[in-house]
């Protein structure tokens, strides 16, 4: 199989880091690949190995990779000795991270953009290479007359406007290179029409959105029982607590609430309606790359009597995510071997806001993925 690369935006963030050191643990035999869905005993399918894999991508921080993995190693995200026994890996990855988008860069950087993607691909002779954005959570986005059509949105461009977030600006500079895409944040991305159109035009698929690593995966379980066990949820409240660069960024009340936006979808369509209750988003910088969700749940069974469900989920996000940047670029990169263009409802599975589907409840969601992953076989 060709080597496939995988561009990430927010390259030395926290979750790209883990992803980068953890191919090259598995590729060194440091590690397993436990955790990637992918790799799972007798999961379908003909992707590219773990090991096959070249990264590169955009940031706006100078912070080297290496040192970045350092931090993780000294928070106990990954283990403390792999940054020095992986070093050549990651040196050679850092080389290929170029500065990100910064707004205010006019839209003529979007041709910039381009041209470090498909500079990649040329340097290292790549058949495809999967455009994942793993940066940080932006506020919503309120729509603009030519989000809805790419002769408009070009227009604006070419003119050097900035209208368009940076999610959606990597979206189009990804389908300009003719690349797969996967946002794997809350952010806008590839969801505006103007970009749907574009990733038809250049025979490309993507997926997204907001990777479901924690909390959500547990409602996404959970919310189908009760539902299958005929039994009323009356309200389902959360709080989490977060520390890191991600808790950070959700500290500012609108890119917050683009994450409470996505969290808070799945049991009220699971459920078939809305249910009292919503989820809180509190930063706890102590807490470092580290989180705690804690649910609270009522419900009401036979005759009417009331009960009451509570959980606790403590996990390191970086660690929950990092496998599934893994999947997701080459489950994207197969499908854009065989043909397959625009949104790919099938990797509903690994997100909180799921495009093209409706479906949230997880034992579905994985059901499809399989059917999906066979099918690209």
């Amino acid at each position: 199989m060709d080597k496939l690369g995988v561009w990430l935006i927010g390259a030395r963030g926290s979750v790209a880091t883990t992803a980068i050191v953890g191919a090259a643990a598995i590729k060194a035999g440091a590690a397993s690949p436990q955790g990637c869905v992918s790799e799972s005993p007798g999961f379908p399918g003909h992707l590219v190995p773990l090991t096959d894999l070249a990264f590169g991508g955009h940031d706006i921080t100078e912070t080297s990779l290496r040192k970045r993995a350092e931090q993780l190693g000294r928070a106990g995200v990954i283990s403390p000795e792999l940054p020095g026994l992986l070093a050549s890996d990651l040196d050679a990855a850092d080389a290929e991270i170029r500065p990100g988008y910064v707004p205010g860069d006019g839209g003529r950087a979007a041709t910039r953009l381009i041209d470090d993607i498909t500079g990649f691909r040329a340097r290292h002779a790549l058949a495809r290479v999967v455009v994942v954005n793993v940066s940080s959570t932006e506020p919503p986005v309120d729509s603009r007359p030519e989000f809805e059509r790419l002769a408009d949105l070009e227009e604006r461009l070419a003119a050097g406007d900035d209208v368009l977030p940076p999610s959606s600006l990597y979206a189009y500079a990804a389908f300009h290179a003719g690349c797969g895409y996967v946002e794997f944040t809350p952010s806008t991305g590839p969801t505006l029409p103007a970009l749907a159109e574009l990733a038809a035009q250049r025979g490309v698929p993507y997926a997204g959105r907001d990777g479901k690593t924690g909390e959500t995966l547990v409602k996404s379980a959970l919310a189908p029982m009760f539902a299958d066990r005929a039994l009323r949820v009356r309200s389902w409240s959360g709080l989490n607590l977060l520390g890191g660069g991600d808790g950070a960024t959700l500290a500012d009340p609108a890119a917050r609430s683009s994450k409470q936006l996505s969290k808070d979808q799945a049991v009220a369509k699971v459920l078939g309606g809305p249910v009292e209750g919503e989820t809180h988003i509190d930063y706890v910088p102590d807490l470092g790359e580290w989180k705690t969700a804690w649910d609270h749940v009522t419900f009401e069974g036979f005759l009417g009597v009331r009960m009451t469900l509570q959980f606790t989920w403590q996990g390191c996000d970086s660690a929950l995510a990092a496998p599934l940047v893994l999947d997701l670029a080459r489950l994207v990169a197969r499908a854009h071997e065989k043909g397959r263009r625009g949104v790919l409802p099938e990797l509903g599975y690994f997100f909180k806001s799921p495009l093209g589907t409706d479906e949230h409840a997880l034992a579905a969601q994985y059901a499809r993925l399989r059917a999906f992953a066979e099918e690209l076989s």
